[in-house]
């Protein structure tokens, strides 16, 4: 077999790159290189699509979707929802009375009811991977776990030879457990290798002024701006003597390289040159400066950390990245603001209605409006989802428990035959009874508004294609 030449760089597994591209491997479609990506390109897997970006705002902890966007009024009083449903802007398509703004967009949005997986509760790898599979640990990550939508974004934007400082994946407001101490599965690049990873970015979240400690039960409204760490030089510290520095730093990681060094320098020069470039761009750094937006628009979206992620990613989306992904995150072990995010085992409906929907609804209809207001919704693609439903049922508690069995996703925007409905869940929003549809099935949409095919392979550890949507099918009912 011929042996490729190639960066000594070792893949996760210690077998180095030079190992791996043998033209056996290369033969298949989304394997190493230009050469392959041209002609997965050519075999129309990879291409331009009706969505030339993606915002995916990501509810944790398993939001109530029978509270939102699949009411059940005639249910037992043990399973209806305390909300009424109200009309929407589009006709026949009703949503939760405390989503009042979020209804004015229904025309432009696509509603899927029949939602569910068998990989366990809070398990968020299966949402963002499209790979459903029970883990022993949903508070660790791994290596071997398949790579995030966005993971494959960045992945084919580095193959098909771009190689500009601005990335195509950009994750906000920290990376998914910051809140809890640990590291949720799914929004990694897994066995792509790390030079594939979003950038994170980091934040310092706090009640408002004044707010009493949260408690189970009782959140508080979330506060703070997402950051990039390294986004502003040191005191004295000039572009010339971050170049001089960079340029020490190229000499010596070379010289590691040339001992072939272990595969985490992959993941170091990757990191190395992203940070460099935000440090030296004024176009990276721009997106996340919230002083240069009117103060009308930052009020809009809401001034939370919630909205201030979304407004910038907007602005990320209109600099050109590809994917952001911006997530209601659950901040209790590190900072004591919202206990229960949307896993909301107690009082369910109090949370819903004094916290959790009126941010989303102020915050979603702000982006919709932002994002057509600018000509950006009909290329932009906006994703609502979680990694679960919850139980039809409501506990002694006044809240709902975990459920996978049936829950909603949203879709809207770019891509999206708006004001429909696709699939149905049963009188009580417990299971689903008609068009079922997978976590595969929903990244596979997403994929194909992107241009990319579900069928898009990718090279594992060992180098063994694997389809990006693991077998997943777009749901053709809801594309325009």
């Amino acid at each position: 077999m011929l042996t490729m030449l190639g960066s000594p760089r070792r893949c996760c597994d210690g077998v180095t790159r030079r190992e791996t591209l043998k033209a056996g491997a290369l033969s298949t479609l989304g394997g190493f290189g230009l050469p392959q990506f041209l002609q997965a390109e050519e075999a129309g897997l990879v291409g331009p699509g009706k969505a030339k970006n993606v915002i995916l705002l990501y509810l944790l902890g398993g939001a109530a979707t029978q509270d939102m966007f699949d009411l059940k009024p005639e249910a037992p009083e043990e399973v209806r929802s305390q909300f009424a449903p109200i009309a929407t802007s589009a006709s026949g398509i009703e949503v939760c009375e405390h989503l009042p703004q979020m209804a004015k967009w229904m025309h432009r949005a696509a509603v899927v009811r029949s939602v569910n997986h068998r990989a366990g509760c809070h398990n968020t790898l299966p949402s963002y991977t499209g790979y459903e599979v029970m883990l022993s640990d949903i508070a660790n990550t791994k290596e071997s776990y398949p790579p995030s939508m966005g993971a494959v974004c960045e992945y084919i934007r580095q193959q098909s030879g771009d190689r500009s400082s601005f990335p195509d994946y950009v994750y906000m407001p920290c990376y998914l457990g910051w809140g809890q101490n640990i590291r949720r599965p799914g929004p990694y690049a897994g066995f792509l290798g790390h030079r594939y990873d979003a950038l994170w970015t980091e934040c310092s979240p706090t009640p408002p002024e004044g707010a009493e400690p949260a408690l189970p039960g009782r959140p508080r409204t979330v506060l703070g701006t997402p950051r990039l760490e390294a986004s502003q030089l040191a005191e004295g510290i000039t572009v010339d003597r971050l170049n001089q520095r960079r340029s020490l730093l190229s000499q010596v990681d070379s010289g590691l390289r040339n001992a072939e060094a272990s595969r985490k320098l992959d993941s170091f020069d990757r990191n190395g040159q992203r940070a460099f470039d935000i440090l030296t761009s004024s176009t990276v750094r721009s997106a996340f400066d919230l002083d240069t937006e009117k103060p009308e628009l930052v009020e809009r979206y809401g001034r939370t950390l919630f909205g201030n992620s979304t407004l910038i990613a907007r602005r990320l989306v209109e600099s050109g990245v590809r994917f952001v992904n911006v997530t209601w995150d659950l901040f209790w072990d590190r900072v004591k603001v919202d206990y229960d995010a949307w896993d909301t085992h107690t009082v369910n409906f109090p949370i819903l209605k004094d916290n959790k929907l009126p941010g989303l609804d102020q915050t979603y209809s702000a982006l919709m409006e932002d994002l057509d207001a600018r000509g950006l919704l009909d290329e932009t693609l906006v994703v609502v989802m979680s990694e679960m439903g919850r139980t039809p049922k409501i506990n002694g508690n006044g809240g709902r428990d975990h459920w996978t069995s049936c829950y909603s996703v949203l879709f809207a925007g770019a891509g999206i035959r708006g004001g429909t409905v696709y699939g149905e869940s049963d009188s009580q929003a417990a299971y689903v009874k008609d068009l079922p549809v997978s976590t595969s099935d929903i990244c596979a949409t997403i994929y194909k508004c992107l241009g990319i095919s579900p069928q898009f392979r990718v090279p594992d550890r060992a180098g063994r294609p694997v389809e990006v949507a693991h077998g997943g099918h777009p749901i053709d009912g809801i594309l325009a």
